[in-house]
């Protein structure tokens, strides 16, 4: 326990440290349009300038790459049989899915959602390529009561495009969470209608950020991911490629906002 409160400390006073970058998701707040926005690639493949790949790993965890750069999201220490090191992992506590205390240390970036209790954590990660922040939310707790900050909403910077992933989150932001998140071209939602947030309340948050494309995680089978679908289909177009992995840019995203759904699948050679 002690090496962990020393790991996000450590963590926590070297994203302070760092000269910030503009962020270009808070400055702009305009739609990009666009026409095709789904390709299938493999996540050995170099990518086409300006295009970001995510690849839904399992559960709360996705792979997103941009450049020569590599993120994992809500990282549990196995992302697939594979040699292969992200430049960068984010995690979050609310349950053991969602994190691990052992991160390889060969990796050179791992992000903690949460800092000393009830203080939160403060990233903003410039990787030039990439620039990783967070905005922090609270957490149910265990015995019932609430946990400030314990969660954080991840923010992927890359390309042009403004990717968020939302964590375990277990309310509704505040106007001041949605102003600090900004502008987001692409969501990660967790739609298990319970052990996150109720489905209306998720809706709702969808429905307000207005995200060009969503992607459907944290679901229990395919019952409880129809529900989520079904309660959005009059707000958004749904897509079912039938693939873990999508590739997107500013201009190739769809001019009718999507919720894209994507399988998971555990990074493999080959694929």
């Amino acid at each position: 326990m002690i090496r962990l409160v020393l790991f996000v400390l450590l963590l926590a006073s070297h994203a302070n440290a760092q000269e910030r970058a503009p962020s270009h998701c808070i400055a702009l707040a305009q739609d990009a349009p666009g026409v095709n926005y789904i390709h299938k690639a493999g996540f050995r493949d170099p990518l086409p300038d300006h295009n970001v790949r995510l690849r839904y790993i399992a559960h709360a965890s996705f792979l997103i790459q941009a450049g020569d750069l590599a993120a994992v999201t809500d990282f549990t220490g196995y992302i697939g049989n594979v040699d292969f090191i992200p430049d960068v992992v984010t995690m979050n506590h609310a349950h053991e899915t969602h994190w691990t205390a052992s991160p390889d240390p060969i990796i050179p970036h791992a992000l903690p959602g949460w800092g000393p209790y009830g203080e939160g954590i403060e990233h903003h990660l410039d990787l030039g390529a990439m620039v990783v922040r967070n905005v922090s939310t609270d957490i149910r707790s265990y015995n019932g009561g609430v946990e400030p900050k314990g969660n954080s909403i991840f923010i992927f910077e890359a390309e042009g495009l403004c990717i968020a992933h939302l964590g375990h989150l277990h309310h509704e932001p505040t106007d001041d969470q949605y102003a600090a998140l900004g502008r987001m071209d692409v969501v990660m939602a967790p739609v298990d209608g319970g052990f996150t947030m109720d489905l209306e309340s998720m809706m709702r948050v969808l429905r307000r950020v207005k995200a060009n494309v969503v992607i459907p995680m944290h679901w229990f089978g395919d019952v409880t991911l129809g529900r989520f679908l079904a309660g959005m289909e009059n707000d958004l177009a749904i897509s079912i490629p039938g693939t873990s992995e999508i590739e997107l840019s500013l201009r190739s995203l769809p001019e009718r906002p999507t919720i894209v759904v994507l399988r998971p699948a555990y990074l493999r050679e080959g694929e």
